[in-house]
């Protein structure tokens, strides 16, 4: 599909278990490196999808409560998921706790409710799963999957702390990173603000992503609106009433 995803190694830890359908080169590095735990952000299959495949064989994981609830019992995902990704194997293997004395955990909901970052300060560098992404990313899974209001606060968080280098999920070395971090949060803030107001005029949520957006876009279309701007501008009147 022309995704590719990023499981990271630092201090002797990775940050992430990459996706289950490449569990035997994931095993192989393993093997090779004897790492002293993993790291897990979130639950999503292309960052979570080997945690039962790395629990098994004895590998420490820092995992936070509520991502160890929604490995242990995954949630159904759509073909088109499954067929980039691979279905994760729910966990059932014991847990061995893990942390590491250099590397923070920060918590940044928006993506997920469980989301975090990984912060190494002497280093001042983030590893920040699926943060970013991009500026401009004007499409989200349904509401209340992810929270486009409650993103820009985690990046604006993250962004505070200055980091010399950002490594994304899924874009890797991102240049310039407080730079690009706030220009995401900038433009989101815009961006929600202009959908409250169309929503306040009285638009639903196809006029308002015709009149915002120019329609859908192919992912749309593939995904059948799992993943679309229509979820994007649907997760912004879910928080409307509140904000």
């Amino acid at each position: 599909m022309g995704f590719s995803v990023s499981t990271y190694a630092v201090r002797g830890v990775l940050v992430d278990t990459a996706f289950h359908d490449v569990r035997a080169d994931l095993g192989a590095w393993i093997g090779a490196n004897k790492p002293d735990g993993a790291i897990v952000t979130h639950h999503h299959e292309d960052h979570a999808g080997n945690v039962e495949f790395l629990a098994a064989r004895g590998v420490p994981l820092w995992i936070a409560p509520e991502t160890l609830a929604k490995v242990r019992s995954p949630e159904s995902i759509l073909w088109y998921r499954r067929w980039c990704w691979g279905a994760q194997a729910p966990l059932t293997s014991p847990v061995t706790p893990f942390a590491h004395p250099s590397l923070e955990l920060i918590h940044t909901p928006g993506h997920s409710s469980e989301h975090h970052v990984v912060w190494d300060a002497e280093r001042e560098t983030v590893f920040g799963a699926d943060l970013f992404l991009g500026v401009k990313v004007r499409v989200t899974h349904p509401w209340p999957r992810e929270d486009v209001r409650a993103q820009i606060a985690s990046i604006r968080k993250v962004a505070a702390l200055k980091p010399k280098r950002y490594f994304d999920g899924h874009r890797g070395l991102v240049p310039d990173a407080v730079a690009q971090l706030t220009a995401k949060a900038d433009w989101t803030e815009d961006t929600v603000g202009e959908i409250d107001a169309l929503i306040d005029r009285g638009l639903d949520d196809r006029e308002i992503v015709k009149s915002l957006f120019g329609g859908e876009d192919r992912w749309s279309l593939v995904t059948n609106y799992d993943y679309s701007r229509r979820n994007y501008v649907g997760s912004v009147r879910g928080t409307h009433a509140g904000r």
